[in-house]
């Protein structure tokens, strides 16, 4: 399978394990790695976000989690040939079971929403038997900092259950960017970040295309320093 290039990095992919995908590019792009110095990812699949982050911030350091050994492989290498692996770990490790004495200032995932899949890569990725939105929120509260950030993109149907269930984990949810797969279509994800500190929160609207295969102004700025775009994709 071919790698992805980014402009600083590149992604090798593998059939057993997640791709490249909109989600995570958006998470990547969008989640708050200002003033954070320890970062935390839950399920690394190819290594994307916490490469993109690194690439946002040049001094933190990265953990990333995956139950996924195929991932975990995968993920090394990409963390090793990029530019950043200095400040890049991982490890095969169940989040549930997950025990240190570090506390993060930006706990990241993309976490399994699908409640029925078919590969074996997707019931690991994308079921929810692996990793419960609960379980997610519980964990992350231990985990974060004092003034901690959980960052998420998850469809917009979860959204509601979501921000519940971390409120009811002393998580408020800080911002929401609401994502459009096209102009004038109804939100397709939800980017959330929460902390346990209550701050006015911040609302947007993304559009990812403004026509097929068109890539919106938006997206094109926002990807812009990590996107290798062929002219007709803009």
């Amino acid at each position: 399978m071919k790698p992805f290039k980014f402009k600083q990095f590149e992604i090798r992919q593998s059939r057993d394990v997640f791709r490249v995908g909109t989600d995570g590019v958006l998470l990547g792009a969008l989640a708050n790695v200002t003033k954070v110095s320890n970062v935390l990812e839950i399920g690394t699949g190819t290594g994307l976000i916490s490469l993109m982050l690194a690439q946002r911030n040049h001094q933190a350091v990265f953990l990333g989690l995956d139950i996924n050994k195929q991932a975990v492989a995968l993920t090394k290498e990409n963390f090793e040939n990029s530019p950043f692996q200095s400040r890049l770990k991982n490890r095969h490790q169940d989040f549930k079971t997950f025990e240190t004495g570090d506390r993060f200032d930006l706990i990241v995932s993309n976490p399994p929403y699908f409640e029925e899949s078919g590969s074996d890569k997707d019931k690991i990725a994308r079921q929810t038997v692996e990793l419960n939105f609960e379980q997610l929120i519980v964990k992350s509260a231990q985990l974060l900092s004092e003034k901690g950030i959980l960052s998420v993109i998850i469809p917009v149907e979860a959204g509601e259950v979501f921000i519940s269930t971390a409120q009811s984990n002393q998580l408020f949810l800080n911002r929401v960017v609401r994502i459009m797969g096209i102009e004038n279509s109804k939100m397709k994800r939800l980017v959330l970040e929460f902390s346990s500190e209550k701050e006015c929160l911040e609302e947007s609207d993304f559009i990812i295309e403004k026509s097929p295969r068109q890539y919106s102004d938006q997206y094109l700025e926002l990807t812009k320093e990590f996107h290798v775009f062929k002219e007709a994709e803009k």
